[in-house]
């Protein structure tokens, strides 16, 4: 079957489908990242972007492509998450930006090239070997297939097969890729849009391709070296959020940010700015935005952890002030929570290592706290700045807040051990930050990919500890991993360990763990608690 025209109905399906497909198959883009902590990012940042512009597009009820792809261009673009989210609205944004009623296939090809040029036009500085390589080579290969014929889902085919050959070289350009043996996420992640399409029309299309195909398609490229250990972050903080205001000057604002980092995006139209920054100062990022326009959907992460997915909590019953002092801390688990409610906290906000709270969240959590005064407890390096954040909201409000700048549940549990209700606000936040170095946290996860880190070669499915959340040691065995762990924070000079394994150990292993730490370091005290934290199998506070 030819088709000449592609209606709206047919335009719904196939954005319908090319997210269906990319949900299907974001836990393998996620797993192009060449960081090997758990944890989810091209993948996830794209499939929300999707979802979002197909939520937009299926409220719209038109029978005009133009304004259904407009509604789908909305959606994307307030939804966007991540560089990768925000680059893939853009490529939306240039395709919607037809005039035809419905495309036939010389529309369909320009439309793919309109959203290329869009895309490039958003990025200050064009990375090649990314999404945008990729993008290039689907309008290039569209355009060359309407030269000799007029069927709009051959020429989706052919943007597919150039898409595909232009993702197998993305590591010839980025050494990064060709070090961690992978293609391009972003392109990837395309990649997954385009065969969803082309399946909308025919079910039986083989869309997903294994990692031995995609594996297949890299050249051999020699390892350029260690890319961990000798290319640091120049830029820590993924800074993005909306600006919503009238007639605000998006270039001039592209121009005021451009000193403060790099991956710089300022996209979307005068009375709504999307904006996206790799940046050490997100606070005068902030600052700038603030200046134009009220600010909406604010997410600050450090890229260093790649905690880059959210979760957000349900926002209940707002309680009146009914006490003096109050605590919220960020953790999961449910043997966590326990604890910490045990020591005095009052409202737990779910989040940690993949599932960074944002400043909503935790401005919620303050309100539910129902104290006139709260302490945050973030319990994480990457929320500490949306607890700040929360802080000057909540402040706004005439409540007063104060951070802890806790980075793990270890410290979270030194700073609660002196906290004292009875006591003001400024007291509780000088004796529970000085707290914060009494301590020392180690922590025992797993590697979801092979790689090269601070001088340790990994590979997927090996046992990793953490010392202070740097990757120390490595291994098979989770008992030689914890000694040599424990051995890094001192555990020879220390007085008491204490120990809370995760919802994937039993309490036998932890026992037998215990045995082992006893044997090796016998002046030693220890208590075992069942944490039912995920993805870490141990977290160790050492006092």
């Amino acid at each position: 079957m030819q088709y000449k025209h592609l209606e709206v109905g047919q335009l719904r399906r196939a954005f319908q489908e090319a997210t269906t497909i990319l949900e299907e198959n974001k836990s393998f883009v996620d797993s192009l990242n060449v960081f090997p902590v758990p944890d989810g990012d091209t993948g996830t940042n794209m499939h929300l972007t999707m979802t979002a512009a197909v939520r937009e597009m299926d409220k719209t009820v038109t029978e005009e492509a133009p304004v259904l792809l407009k509604a789908l261009a909305n959606g994307a673009l307030m939804g966007a998450r991540g560089n990768s989210g925000v680059i893939l609205s853009q490529l939306l944004r240039g395709f919607s930006q037809i005039g035809a009623r419905s495309l036939d296939a010389l529309t369909l090809a320009e439309a793919l090239q309109k959203a290329v040029e869009i895309a490039y036009r958003s990025v200050i500085k064009p990375v090649e070997g990314t999404i945008l390589t990729v993008a290039r080579s689907v309008a290039k290969g569209a355009l060359e297939k309407t030269k000799a014929s007029d069927d709009c889902l051959q020429v989706l085919e052919a943007a597919l097969e150039a898409g595909e050959k232009a993702l197998g070289k993305t590591p010839q350009m980025l050494p990064v890729l060709a070090e961690a043996g992978v293609v391009d996420a972003g392109g990837q992640g395309l990649i997954f849009i385009l065969q969803g399409m082309i399946k909308s029309f025919y079910p039986d299309f083989q869309e997903v391709r294994p990692r031995e195909v995609v594996n297949a398609m890299l050249d051999v490229i020699p390892a350029g070296g260690e890319v961990f250990a000798s290319s640091p972050l120049e830029f820590k903080y993924c800074t993005e959020l909306i600006i919503k205001g009238q007639e605000m000057p998006g270039e001039a604002l592209k121009q005021q940010l451009m000193d403060l980092g790099d991956s710089l995006l300022v996209v979307g139209e005068k009375d709504l700015l999307k904006v996206h920054i790799h940046t050490n100062h997100p606070g005068r990022v902030l600052e700038l935005c603030a200046n134009l326009g009220t600010m909406h959907d604010i997410k600050i992460d450090n890229m260093e952890d790649q905690h880059r997915e959210e979760t957000v909590i349900a926002q209940g019953p707002m309680v009146r002030n009914s006490k003096s002092m109050g605590v919220v801390a960020v953790t999961t688990g449910k043997g966590l929570e326990d604890i910490l409610k045990s020591l005095g906290v009052d409202v737990i906000v779910p989040g940690g290592q993949t599932m960074n709270p944002s400043t909503q969240d935790l401005l919620v959590g303050i309100k539910q706290s129902g104290a006139e005064r709260v302490l945050i407890l973030p319990n994480n390096k990457n929320i500490i700045l949306a607890a700040e954040q929360a802080q000057k909201l909540a402040s706004e409000q005439g409540l007063q807040v104060a951070v802890i700048p806790s980075k793990n549940f270890a410290q979270a549990l030194a700073a609660m051990l002196v906290y004292n209700p009875e006591k003001g606000l400024e007291d509780n936040q000088q004796k529970m930050t000085e707290a914060l170095t009494t301590i020392k946290s180690g922590e025992m996860t797993y590697a979801v990919r092979d790689s090269q880190l601070n001088g340790l070669s990994i590979s997927k499915g090996e046992i990793l500890g953490l010392a202070e959340g740097q990757i120390v040691t490595k291994g098979s065995s989770d008992g030689e991993v914890a000694l040599e762990l424990l051995g890094n924070l001192g555990a020879a000079q220390g007085e008491l360990l204490s120990i809370f394994f995760g919802e994937d150990v039993s309490a036998e292993n932890a026992a037998s763990l215990m045995k082992m730490i006893e044997e090796r370091f016998p002046s030693l005290e220890m208590e075992v608690h069942e944490g039912g934290q995920p993805l870490y199998y141990y977290i160790f506070a050492l006092e």
